[in-house]
């Protein structure tokens, strides 16, 4: 099927509940780390599979696919096989993030209405996050988690020097999920392929297509392990998160 009779499809209206796939992506070489981070614990807890639970966890997820290196395929079966209930495969990504979304791509259950893409850095996303994009994406088609700016926000030349004072009521940092309906991602795919259209975020995909996207503010907790210092901001995050679960009961 072209891209054209896919975006035909991807038209059609959405009812609340849809067959869905969790996409993540977990093949970064983890240079700017020091290390695959993607098996660093956090608390005890790989970052992998600290995130794959939690889309094992939601119940609005059905299929659960791995995407990762491929001298990383075995550590990773290993690690989720008999713990991830929804997991069905894990694959080899390619050299980029586009790559390693289009391999995913391919494994996804034909049978499925949308496609969630999370990174698997994301490991402090939770249920609520989860379900909170997914809703939007149900009625809306396309929809991402984000957070609002609360910085100023200065526009630069290539040189450093500020050009520009922007709204930042107006700027998203964009994070995963980011979900959308299968047809119109699987559109998106294809034809950024077919363009040779380089990408670092999905939505972008979508966006050249015109299609709207709507971004959900999920906190400012879901933040993304890239930087060795990100571990220790996790953990006191997933702390607190614990301390407050705890004077609750």
């Amino acid at each position: 099927m072209g891209f054209r009779e896919l975006l035909k499809k991807a038209a059609h209206a959405v009812s609340p509940r849809q067959r869905t796939t969790a996409l993540i992506l977990a093949a970064g070489s983890g240079t700017r780390f020091g290390e695959r981070k993607q098996f660093t614990e956090i608390l005890g807890v790989p970052v992998l599979l600290r995130t794959a639970l939690t889309f094992d966890a939601c119940p609005l997820i059905d299929e659960v696919i791995v995407v990762t290196g491929e001298e990383d395929i075995t550590s990773c079966r290993e690690m989720l096989e008999g713990r991830i209930g929804k997991l069905t495969k894990v694959v080899a990504g390619g050299a980029t993030r586009q790559e390693s979304a289009m391999a995913g791509l391919e494994e996804v259950d034909p049978k499925s209405d949308f496609i969630a893409i999370h990174d698997a850095a994301r490991c402090l996303v939770t249920v609520d996050v989860i379900e909170k994009v997914l809703h939007e994406a149900y009625e809306t088609g396309a929809a991402a988690a984000a957070e609002k700016a609360v910085d100023t926000v200065k526009f630069a030349d290539g040189n450093g020097v500020i050009t520009e004072t922007i709204d930042r009521d107006h700027v998203w940092l964009m994070k995963t999920p980011q979900i959308f309906d299968a047809n119109m991602y699987r559109a998106a795919v294809y034809s950024a392929y077919k363009d040779k259209v380089p990408v670092t975020d999905d939505c972008m995909l979508v966006e050249r297509l015109g299609f709207r996207i709507k971004a959900v503010d999920c906190g400012r907790e879901n933040i993304k392990i890239t930087y060795a210092e990100d571990k220790i901001i996790a953990e006191a995050i997933l702390t607190s998160r614990e301390e407050r679960k705890n004077s609750e009961e």
